[in-house]
């Protein structure tokens, strides 16, 4: 498992100036096309959302007033509450409104056929299967890896890939607030 602090992740803008994403992990690495990815997006304004062609996408919101995210006759869903999702297909030429200003997103992407996401909000203890990958990212509270006893705290995490052993991975509150997002990444089949 891999620790990550979204504050020390590099941001890179968007094209269209409208966001800036700080990646987390995309697996394999240096392909030219992604079998899952993993990162943290600003939404600055309103503006178009990249189209990813062959990718599941599902997006949660982690802090700010509210996304909506439509594509005319399509797809329409709006996301007003911290750890609300929308789950859409890549291949949707979606619009992003802002109705109350910036936010921030987590977001997790899974190359179609070959991969599935599901994303969860945990209170309690996590196992990552053996055999899948994912994301563990703090909302709030304190939590303890199971790989080297590190403390996370809001807006730190970690990722793991399909083929680390699943004994001491696990993740276990410390606090009663606790709170965090888990991407459960499996290969399809």
């Amino acid at each position: 498992m891999r620790h990550f602090d979204v504050e020390t992740l590099t941001a890179g803008r968007w094209r269209n100036g409208g966001g800036a994403t700080r990646e987390i992990v995309s697996r394999p690495v240096d392909a030219r096309a992604f079998g899952w990815r993993a990162s943290i997006a600003d939404i600055d304004r309103d503006g178009p959302f990249s189209t990813f062609p062959g990718v599941d996408r599902t997006l949660t919101l982690l802090a700010g007033d509210g996304v909506r995210l439509r594509c005319p006759g399509v797809f329409d869903r709006l996301l007003t509450r911290a750890g609300e999702q929308a789950a859409f297909s890549g291949d949707l030429a979606l619009d992003a409104e802002l109705p109350s200003g910036a936010c921030r997103v987590l977001n997790i992407m899974v190359g179609h056929g070959r991969w599935s996401a599901r994303v969860e909000q945990v209170a309690g203890p996590v196992v990552p299967p053996s055999g899948h990958a994912g994301v563990f990212h703090v909302l709030r509270g304190r939590w303890q890896s199971g790989v080297d006893g590190r403390v996370l705290t809001s807006g730190q995490g970690m990722w793991w890939d399909e083929d680390e052993p699943a004994s001491g991975r696990g993740v276990v509150p410390l606090s009663a607030d606790a709170l965090a997002l888990w991407a459960d990444v499996a290969p399809a089949g």
